[in-house]
């Protein structure tokens, strides 16, 4: 005679069944994204299921995937230098900039500071969903290692660049390239490489196509950041040009 599960224990069974499943996928995606583009991101579904479930038929997510080989350095040196100044050298997450967040967070409850990295940030514009929980932050800590185990920074800065929101339904440097510049993303400037980068904490308000006043001034502190870098130089220090 078999047992009647509880309630509790199927629940349980199920819920241990759908988080395999995710690990699979998961798993799948990153080893599979090592070496093939990335057709689109958990970000770009998002955008564009929420787009239709509001009526607005006519928002086309879009990106065109290219590789590191015809993206300017200065594409990559510029996030580097506005989102992630460590990115070479961490293992995934810049525990400094962690600790450094979280007492800005408890001095300052109203105005939240984050600490994600470009390999988080890759993690979840891939894989999850926005929004701000603990159980979001924990599966993108575990993808994030994932991510760094598998992939070369490289890779990680490539598909970063090609998932990125740059605009309304601008995703990728080369969709961003050629929407604000009309030029493709192997021929940007510093100076159009930094101005890109400078909305992306939030590419709905800020406009690449009508900077305000802040998004210009942080565009010259990138590009402050990105001599003080090293330039060029720094990209090819860190092996982060050729390839992807």
């Amino acid at each position: 005679m078999s047992r009647k599960l509880s309630p509790g224990a199927g629940i349980k069974r199920v819920l241990l069944k759908v988080l395999l499943l995710l690990a699979v996928f998961w798993g799948g995606g990153i080893a599979l994204f090592s070496i093939v583009p990335v057709p689109f991101s958990a970000v770009m579904v998002e955008r564009q299921v929420g787009a239709w479930l509001s009526g607005d038929f006519r928002y086309v997510a879009h990106s065109d995937w290219v590789s590191m080989d015809d993206i300017s350095p200065f594409m990559g040196l510029a996030v580097i230098a506005a989102e992630d100044q460590k990115f070479p050298e961490h293992w995934g997450f810049d525990v400094a900039a962690i600790e450094k967040a979280l007492a800005h967070n408890e001095r300052h409850e109203n105005r939240v500071r984050g600490a994600s990295t470009l390999s988080q940030q890759t993690a979840k514009n891939l894989f999850l969903w926005d929004g701000r929980s603990w159980v979001r932050k924990g599966l993108e800590a575990g993808l994030t290692l994932g991510m760094e185990t598998v992939w070369s920074k490289r890779r990680i800065l490539t598909v970063y660049l090609n998932i990125a929101e740059f605009g309304d339904g601008v995703f990728g440097v080369e969709a961003a390239a050629q929407r604000y510049f009309n030029k493709p993303a192997s021929r940007l400037s510093m100076s159009e490489a930094a101005l890109l980068a400078a909305v992306l904490p939030n590419p709905i308000r800020f406009k690449a196509s009508a900077p305000s006043g802040y998004v210009r001034s942080r565009q010259a502190w990138i590009m402050r950041q990105m001599r003080q870098l090293g330039g060029e130089g720094f990209m090819q220090r860190n092996n982060l040009m050729q390839g992807g």
